[in-house]
């Protein structure tokens, strides 16, 4: 079996199908995630009727399990990922009154307000809300799954629960030489993810007496350090201040493991290839193929919906909503923007069962992207659409967040 296909079959089916799956539904979620995404939503959705005094009966809302937890502390040392709870259960999380439905979702038709399972079973709903996530299409990359299958390849990855504790093992075993970390262009989860781990990494070199015999570079198929040029400039300046080289727009295109050698492709076209004595990939990522496929995608493959009130744009899909990953939304994916899209579709949702038409409320494109710089300090970067710095410590207390800061 092919690296990828274990990974996001492994995740999603760890569960036995559902036999008692529903034919209709008010609220159908396509997601559940892991305290975020449809899991978080299809509570809100829940707690909203009940707050006006219009409960749902149990199971009006049912949840089709697709969660991605991620796992960037374990790759950096600072959590176990047996004895932490990231990887629990989602049943173990949702409460009574929403059905948990372990069977997929294969296929949409939302002229009929309905979806088709794996299985083959049709379930129709009131209300659509997808939050499925992303696909990380590992097999982009020739010789990445061998890789990362191999213990002693020195290659791994924080972006597979199978990988994440491999990248500890690696850091902690490197004695001397290259450590290059990788951030594809486009689309990432967690778009700082790759840099926090990069630093854990140089920060664990340094206390470890490490620092001057390896050398640390960064390889990224993007432009700048961050796509937000505030928090760009500080984290470029933190780089150069710590001898970290840079390479930018090069995107990694093959791996060959024997010759321990990466390359990658400018935006010009030219090839480069290097060496590595140890290699952390972040892997191209992109939407899920059974909602590309759909009509309810756009162009690129995402959900499309409109980017204040997360309601399909088609007139005809006005019963769909998309938060999370999964969504054409212009801001970054993380679970910080995750946890302020649900209350808009919330209560969208709510009015739009209720009375017939939706609110006003409306999401403003609100991210976080906790930077952890060191093993004590963090750049927490906050922003907006438009990629505009929306900081909540300097709204409250006048602090700028551009300066990496202790945390406990």
């Amino acid at each position: 079996m092919r690296f990828g296909s274990y990974i996001s079959h492994r995740a999603i089916r760890k569960a036995s199908t559902n036999a008692n799956v529903p034919g209709k539904v008010k609220v159908l979620v396509v997601g559940g995630g892991m305290r975020t995404g449809g899991l978080s939503v299809a509570n809100q959705i829940y707690n909203r009727f009940k707050s006006a005094g219009k409960s749902l009966n149990e199971g009006d809302i049912a949840i089709f399990d697709a969660s991605h937890p991620g796992w960037t502390l374990i790759g950096g040392g600072l959590k176990d990922k047996y004895t932490s709870g990231f990887r629990r259960p989602l049943a173990d999380l949702v409460p009574s009154q929403i059905q948990l439905i372990t069977d997929n979702v294969a296929s949409f038709y939302p002229k009929d307000s309905k979806i088709r399972t794996s299985s083959g079973v049709d379930v129709s709903y009131d209300i659509l809300v997808v939050a499925a996530g992303l696909q990380i299409n590992w097999d982009t990359i020739p010789g990445l799954a061998a890789a990362l299958a191999d213990p002693n390849s020195n290659v791994s990855s924080i972006y597979s629960f199978e990988t994440c504790d491999k990248t500890w093992r690696d850091i902690e075993t490197m004695r001397t030489g290259k450590a290059i970390f990788t951030q594809p262009a486009g689309v990432v989860k967690c778009a700082g993810a790759p840099q926090k781990i990069m630093w854990l990494a140089w920060d664990r070199f340094r206390k470890t007496n490490r620092g001057s015999v390896i050398k640390i570079e960064f390889w990224t198929g993007m432009p700048t350090m961050f796509s937000v040029p505030k928090y760009s400039e500080i984290l470029n300046e933190l780089r150069l201040q710590r001898g970290v080289d840079a390479k930018f727009e090069h995107n990694l295109t093959s791996i060959n493991q024997d010759r321990q050698t990466a390359t990658f492709k400018k935006t010009d076209g030219q090839i480069v290839e290097t060496d590595y004595t140890f290699l952390h990939v972040v892997p191209p990522m992109g939407p899920l193929k059974f909602i590309k496929e759909s009509p309810i995608a756009d162009a690129n493959g995402w959900v499309d919906v409109d980017q204040a009130t997360l309601q399909h744009k088609n007139p005809d899909y006005q019963n769909i909503f998309a938060i999370g990953d999964c969504s054409s939304l212009p801001t970054s994916k993380t679970a910080a923007a995750i946890t302020s899209q649900a209350p808009v579709v919330t209560e969208n949702v709510f009015r739009l069962l209720d009375q017939g038409t939706i609110s006003s409320a409306a999401y403003d494109g609100y991210t976080s992207c906790p930077l952890i710089v060191s093993y004590e300090k963090l750049l927490l970067a906050e922003f907006a659409y438009g990629l505009k710095p929306k900081e909540t410590f300097n709204q409250l207390l006048g602090i700028d967040q551009g300066t990496p800061r202790r945390f406990e």
